[in-house]
């Protein structure tokens, strides 16, 4: 299969997504081939500060691995991964910091996680929290059961 060319191509309809954060191109290659691009919004550059006291570059498809590798599973679609992973970096970019220490990251994560799937919340706060007994488990069920009949 020959490689699409871009530059050679015309836009045959631009949408931006519901949370205006990209753009979708469907276009037709010069041999009448369709494909489609997104755009992305470049965002500014924050460092993740780790436990280990080393930085790195926020990547939010770093991020999109990490939670679908851990609670993917526990998601019907892809789409509802990734709307996960947009509200996390949304709330990362809200801080209005140039740095955020990776805890941050996974409390981020587990507030997302609580309102969207309560398995995936459970899942995620063992490993992130490091659970070491079946008591963990039943408390962070019992906060987690005592915030939403607060709601």
């Amino acid at each position: 299969m020959s490689e699409l060319k871009i530059g050679n191509s015309k836009v045959l309809e631009s949408r931006e997504t519901p949370d205006g954060t990209m753009i979708r191109r469907r276009r037709q290659a010069a041999d009448g081939r369709r494909f489609t691009t997104y755009e992305r919004i470049e965002m500014p550059v924050i460092r993740v500060v780790k436990r280990s006291g080393n930085h790195e570059t926020f990547d939010r498809d770093k991020l999109l691995t990490s939670v679908r590798r851990s609670v993917g599973k526990f998601f019907n679609s892809d789409m509802e991964v990734e709307a996960v992973v947009d509200k996390v970096v949304e709330k990362v970019y809200d801080k209005g910091t140039d740095a955020v220490e990776s805890k941050e990251i996974g409390e981020a994560i587990l507030d997302v996680l609580a309102d969207v799937n309560e398995v995936a919340y459970v899942r995620f706060a063992s490993v992130f929290l490091q659970f070491t007994s079946m008591d963990e488990f039943e408390n962070i069920i019992r906060e987690q059961k005592t915030k939403k009949s607060k709601k």
